[in-house]
């Protein structure tokens, strides 16, 4: 039966990431590039000014400042798919697919940059009166309405995508190998079913205590864990680099020469590996996506450019920082090839030869973190959906599914877990992008008012 699902659910994630996609994404991506000049990259400086506060005013509509915004979409996109996805990548795409994870984020940034200034500046009333923001808002209110279609395409497929599969599946796969089997309570052959239905339970009770409370608890949450855990992940990797320093340029190169040619991809030659890190790179930082949207659309702020500024830091921080960190401990160490072991468990390894203990604890730390701030936002994206299509009162019913689905995703392979999150993003991608491009003329013309506003005012 769980190889069934696997092979369905794998089906579909490579039927839905084809070279359609690919134009899409990258393409929309290189659009908003062109239109926008670069012009938002030289008002990055600007963006952290707006993360300490500088021109907050409580005022402003919305639910959380600029900081807690970022901190909530960073928390949905630092996480497994930088520790587990970036291995994924590695075993499965080659070391190439991270050149191509890259290219993602860099048109990531100005991806977000245009669909999150679309979320505030589109922002819209759910059933309870409270103001929302997303691509399913940002359709109704903005576009004609014979494609408000789109708009309700985004929600339902946004509320499967936004289920904890890869997060729930990794973290007890973590617990089993890092402290169990590692410390000899559980033998390594033992039929995992059981350890992972009792670690599920455990996992939906603690999940169940945060995401009933909302956005604001979410945020607050996030705000406290995602910079110190992501600080420590980082340094960590540092550490390691600097002690093999000799072995890193080795490391970039291998990228490099990988990236044009596509011999180390397990799936299949060129195309394959560049499919397989865009997917990578999407699912890391989830530029056009419109998740991150829904996060950066509760900002409380009357300037949608300044949202869209902020958000453009997301792909530096998760997939240029993060991804890459992980990327190079894998390779430096050289556990990628001649192991067997898949995706968390295979980071652990490289953390463990370059650093020893420390690296162990650290990855475990990194991602029960992460794991955790995800899967609660995903909590948050997914009730937005449900919102949109039944109305904020059926939220509750949404959730107590959510936390349910945590059990399933415990006991189903890695490859099923991250194939149902895979082929429900590319099917959000499509309503996201496709409203973003209709919509680009309207961000420039708000983008080049609030350039002469800064340069105007004291």
């Amino acid at each position: 039966m769980l190889e069934r699902i696997e092979a369905i659910t794998t089906r579909a994630a490579d039927l839905a990431w084809g070279p359609w996609l690919l134009v899409l994404l990258l393409g929309g991506g290189l659009y908003f590039l062109i239109r926008s000049r670069f012009t938002p990259f030289r008002y990055l400086p600007h963006a952290f000014a707006l993360l300490r506060g500088r021109y907050n005013d409580e005022s402003d509509p919305g639910h959380i400042t600029h900081f807690k915004a970022l901190s909530t979409a960073l928390a949905g996109t630092i996480g497994l798919g930088n520790i587990a996805g970036v291995a994924l990548a590695i075993t499965i795409g080659g070391p190439g697919a991270i050149f191509w994870m890259w290219m993602t984020a860099i048109v990531g940034m100005a991806t977000k940059f245009f669909t999150c200034s679309l979320a505030v500046m589109f922002r819209g009333r759910d059933s309870e009166g409270q103001l929302q923001g997303g691509p399913m808002y940002v359709i109704r209110e903005a576009l004609p309405k014979r494609f408000h279609w789109l708009a309700y395409m985004f929600a339902i497929v946004g509320s499967i995508g936004a289920l904890p599969a890869l997060q729930s599946n990794q973290l007890i796969q973590i617990f089993r190998d890092l402290v169990f089997v590692e410390h000899g309570w559980l033998a390594a052959d033992t039929n995992p079913l059981t350890f992972n239905l009792l670690g599920g339970l455990l996992l939906a009770g603690v999940t169940a205590s945060v995401i009933f409370g909302g956005i604001s608890r979410i945020a607050t949450f996030a705000a406290a864990l995602v910079p110190s855990m992501s600080l420590l992940y980082v340094g960590a990797v540092a550490i390691a680099l600097l002690v093999n320093f000799e072995a890193v340029p080795g490391a970039f190169a291998l990228i490099f020469q990988d990236a044009l040619s596509g011999e180390s991809a397990a799936s299949g030659g060129l195309l394959a590996m560049i499919l397989y890190g865009v997917r990578r790179g999407a699912f890391s930082n989830e530029a056009g996506m419109g998740t991150e949207a829904m996060a950066h659309g509760a900002a409380r702020t009357s300037e949608p450019i300044r949202e869209g500024l902020v958000a453009m830091l997301g792909p530096v921080i998760d997939t240029l920082l993060v991804c890459t960190a992980t990327a190079l401990m894998i390779l430096v160490s050289g556990v990628w090839q001649g192991h067997t072991a898949e995706g968390v468990t295979l980071t652990a390894q490289a953390f463990s030869l370059l650093l020893g203990p420390a690296g162990t604890v650290v990855v475990f730390t990194c991602v029960v973190t992460f794991a955790l701030t995800t899967i609660f936002t995903g909590s948050f994206y997914g009730s937005q959906c449900i919102s949109f299509l039944f109305g904020a009162h059926r939220k509750t019913i949404y959730l107590v599914v959510y936390v349910a689905f945590i059990l399933i995703a415990c006991v189903i392979s890695i490859n099923a877990a991250i194939s149902i999150i895979d082929a429900s993003f590319a099917l959000m991608a499509i309503p996201t992008m496709v409203s973003a491009i209709w919509l680009a003329p309207k961000v420039m013309v708000a983008a080049e008012a609030y350039w002469v506003k800064l340069r105007t005012s004291p």
